[in-house]
């Protein structure tokens, strides 16, 4: 029975193994690609056959293992070598054979596939030169005049570019055919066949660019032809006003130099009668590639030409409207030159202004007078970069006095000048910018270098074998002032990202933040060896001598920690309270270490042990409780530097806008105004996101106060009171602008008075109603006969007021966890569900107007309420509440606010 199942799998090895011989046989005999493409279709049909035969070989293996199992359970062991061995070797032979039919089949199919696409290709270039002889084959349709010729021309040039295009893709089909060629090597895709097609492509871009060339020709000879019409068109009109002139002229010259003058005209006018005829014979020319309709346009143009040369003698008719015209023309150029001079000196005066306030004030070398001297360069760079459209409108001046016969030599001088001064101060200011940051620059990167010097040496005192104990010690406290220089520089994280960019700043503190890690080792390792020192000279004194320091200096840092519970002053009192923090976790840091050299001593001594641990749970208490207060007291920092940040944006911008505004005070007459009144309006239209970041600053300076001392509390409201004066300063010299410009107008001019309250029923945005003082005053009138109706006004105002305060509070407020940001929306959808209620009220306002009028206030107070609603649905909707950065983000790209309810 053994010997029947050994025979078996042999005989099935054998039959399996003729089998995989005489497939692999097949393959070799189909695996070739060369050849014509019917040849390759029958070999590609034949190993797809090959490839429906693997599965049976897979039923030849599983048949085999089969056998295989049975002999080895039953033969000796000695044979089960001779079993295993045939097993592995017609395993592998399968596994070579199935891998060469994928392979053969595979290689096959590829070629197919990549004949057939390149069939593909080759059958739509043949179409495209199909399509493209089509076109190219008609002859060229003469046209009506020059635009139809140069439609058809650039029809020709898209043609030809189109021929032009198709070569990437001829090139990308020849190199396809060359590739063919060296895998199938069939006489289709030859070097002939090749040749051939781009013969075919030759062909037609000869004829598209000898098309184009004709049509250029043809296009050419009519434009020289049109431009000569127009110089001849040009001519007459310059013959005619020269005309005009002189016999506008009639009243102011004699009479010998009015019939010299005509006397020259009449010369020019003979030589009129060439330049036609050579016209005439240049348009014969071009009627020869014109269609009849356009040739009989051209004979027509040149006949009204002709009747144009002749008719010049009789324009003496127009004696004295052109010589009105001229006075006319006389007066409007001593108009605009009186503008002109009158933007150029205020030009140069606001100029002569901001290059004043930039040498202004004495330069002391420290950081926060560099900080301040960047920041005032910056303002003054933006306010520039608003001075720019005034050289535009300059230049625009000086162009319409081109149009006039006057000497504008001088006046153009003086644009010139006005122009020299502004680059002039554009380019101090950029230096004195670059100037400033280059020693901020150097302010800030000192104590890394200095950082950098220094660690060579401490390295080399702890590789020292006998270093001293004052050398450690004076290393210490080098390292604890390195700790306060690189702390105060990662504290300004946003006046680094202003000054060097953000991926130079990142860089930058990158660099901070790895200096003071190798700063904390190099400190840890001097407090290590300083320990090793100490313990190594009080080695033999007893547990209380070690013991007692311990607890005296334990007791100095919980009174050092004591004193810092109280509020600080300002930003540089909050900062010197942080750094005073850090020096004390370092000498809590020390003192650990000294603690865990002593508790080495004392693991014996059950009494002293405890001792031990009692004082080790004191110093992690004193640790915990200042591990908080360095969290909170950075924070504080944050927040008041914040604060101090977007305070001093809004009184520069503040600042900037007043004088810029305060310059319009001075403005007379009515042209001189509305030519200002488009930079008024631009800085107008700013007020309303400026409005915003004042509550925003507000809303900062509330933490602020309440985490500061009562001195710098009354500081700090001084300021922001003196903000909120600013202001209403500012505000109101813009309403007076406003309201000369109004009471200026001249009362007989109807038509201008019409056009102003149509432009001003436009003005985008509330501002010119808020800002109008006018309006409120005849509102004022019409609203004093209900103090009822003034009261419900008065009511609306204060609820309103209520709910911005409670809204920018929740916005100020920071949201660290889950639960402040779900609590922070809560806050917000409340008061989202108090917006119909005060929808409704307003509402009944406005319906009192009928009554009461327009009162004091209504329009103010339709435009705040507005403004509350759009920065409540902002921040509303958005899918996550923002962060405590988020309200200062509003304010820099604040939302589109809508203007009408």
């Amino acid at each position: 029975m053994t010997q029947q199942l050994q025979d078996e799998f042999d005989s099935s090895v054998e039959n399996a193994e003729a089998w995989m011989k005489a497939i692999q046989e097949r393959l070799r005999i189909n695996d070739n690609t060369k050849g014509p493409r019917s040849a390759l279709e029958a070999r590609l049909r034949e190993t797809e056959k090959i490839c429906a035969l693997e599965p049976e070989g897979s039923l030849k293996i599983d048949l085999i293992l089969v056998k295989a199992d049975a002999a080895l359970r039953s033969i000796s062991e000695d044979k089960k070598h001779e079993v295993l061995s045939k097993l592995r070797h017609i395993k592998a032979l399968w596994e070579e054979t199935a891998i060469y039919i994928t392979h053969c089949h595979s290689r096959i199919e590829w070629v197919w596939l990549h004949w057939s696409e390149y069939l593909k290709a080759q059958d739509e270039f043949y179409a495209w030169i199909h399509n493209m002889r089509v076109t190219l084959e008609p002859d060229i349709e003469l046209q009506l005049g020059l635009k139809e010729k140069q439609w058809q021309l650039s029809h020709a040039q898209v043609l030809l570019n189109d021929v032009l295009n198709q070569s990437v893709l001829l090139e990308r089909l020849l190199e396809e055919a060359a590739s063919l060629f060296n895998r199938i090597g069939d006489p289709s895709v030859d070097e002939d066949v090749q040749k051939k097609m781009r013969v075919e492509y030759e062909g037609i871009k000869e004829e598209a660019q000898s098309r184009v060339k004709l049509l250029e020709k043809i296009t050419n000879e009519h434009e020289r032809y049109s431009t000569d019409v127009n110089q001849f068109q040009s001519w007459l009109n310059g013959v005619t006003e020269r005309l005009n002139c002189c016999i506008g002229e009639a009243t102011k010259s004699s009479a010998e130099d009015k019939l010299k003058a005509l006397k020259e005209i009449t010369k020019d006018i003979r030589s009129g009668g060439k330049k036609w005829k050579y016209l005439e014979n240049q348009c014969a020319e071009v009627i020869q590639n014109t269609s009849p309709l356009g040739a009989e346009r051209m004979k027509d143009e040149l006949e009204e030409l002709k009747k144009a040369l002749e008719k010049l003698k009789l324009l003496s008719s127009e004696e004295e409207e052109r010589l009105l015209k001229i006075q006319q023309s006389e007066s409007a150029y001593k108009s605009q030159v009186r503008q002109l001079e009158a933007d150029i000196q205020e030009f140069k005066k606001d100029l002569q202004k901001l290059e004043n306030d930039l040498n202004s004030g004495e330069r002391e070398k420290t950081e926060d007078a560099f900080v301040a001297q960047w920041r005032k360069c910056n303002a003054t760079r933006a306010v520039l970069a608003a001075e720019e459209s005034k050289i535009e409108r300059l230049k625009a001046q000086l162009k319409d006095l081109l149009q006039f016969s006057q000497d504008v030599q001088p006046h153009a001088e003086s644009v010139v000048s006005a122009i020299r001064d502004y680059q002039s101060v554009r380019r101090k200011t950029s230096k004195l910018s670059t100037d400033v940051e280059t020693q901020l620059r150097k302010v800030f990167q000192n104590p890394v270098q200095d950082f950098e010097q220094w660690k060579p040496s401490v390295q080399m005192l702890l590789e020292s074998p006998e270093p001293s104990l004052a050398q450690i010690e004076v290393a210490l406290a080098e390292s604890s002032q390195f700790k306060e220089t690189l702390m105060t520089l990662q504290l300004k994280k946003d006046l680094l990202n202003s000054i060097f960019g953000e991926e130079n700043a990142k860089s930058f503190l990158s660099e901070v933040a790895e200096a003071s890690k190798e700063r904390a080792i190099l400190h840890k390792r001097l407090l290590q060896t300083k320990s090793k020192l100490q313990n190594l000279i009080s080695q033999h004194e007893d547990f209380d001598v070690d013991f007692a320091p311990l607890q005296m200096k334990l007791s100095a840092i919980k009174a050092k920690l004591d004193l810092q519970h109280e509020q600080q002053p300002d930003l540089l009192g909050k900062k010197t309270q942080l750094q005073r923090l850090q020096m004390i976790q370092d000498d809590l840091a020390e003192l650990a270490i000294q603690m865990e050299e002593v508790e080495i001593l004392v693991q014996s001594n059950p009494t002293q042990k405890h001792e031990m641990d009692q004082l080790s749970s004191d110093a992690q208490a004193i640790e915990r409780s200042l591990k908080m207060m360095i969290q909170q007291t950075e924070d504080h920092v944050q927040k008041h530097w914040a604060f101090n940040d977007k305070l001093s944006d809004l009184q520069q911008w503040i600042t900037a806008t007043t004088g810029k505004i305060s310059s319009y005070q001075g403005a007379a007459g009515e042209q001189s105004t509305e030519s200002r009144m488009a930079d008024l309006e631009r800085w107008i239209a700013e007020f309303p996101d400026k409005e915003i970041q004042l509550y925003l600053v507000e809303a900062h300076g509330q933490p602020v106060m309440e985490n500061s001392s009562p001195e710098e509390t009354a500081h700090i409201q001084a300021e922001l009171d003196q903000l909120k004066e600013s202001w209403r300063s500012l505000k109101k010299m813009t309403a007076g602008i406003l309201k000369r410009r109004r009471l200026n107008r001249p009362v007989a001019d109807k038509k201008k008075k019409k056009i102003a309250s149509v432009d001003s029923k436009h003005m985008s945005g509330p501002a010119s109603r808020l800002l109008d003082p006018t309006y409120k005053q005849e509102r004022i009138g019409e609203g004093q006969n209900t103090s009822s109706h003034l009261a419900l006004l008065h009511d609306f105002e204060e609820w309103l007021q209520g709910e911005n305060i409670k809204l920018f509070k929740i916005l100020a407020a920071t949201s660290s966890s889950t639960e402040e940001i779900k609590a922070r929306r809560n806050k917000l959808e409340k008061l989202q569900a108090r917006v119909p209620d005060g929808q409704h009220r307003f509402e009944d306002l406005l319906h009192l107007r009928a009554v009461i009028g327009d009162s004091e206030g209504l329009e103010d107070l339709r435009y705040r309420w507005m403004l509350y609603k759009s920065h409540l649905k902002d921040y509303t909707s958005l899918p996550s509440l923002r962060s405590s950065e988020e309200p200062d983000r509003f304010r820099k790209n604040p939302s589109p606010i809508c203007y009408a309810i």
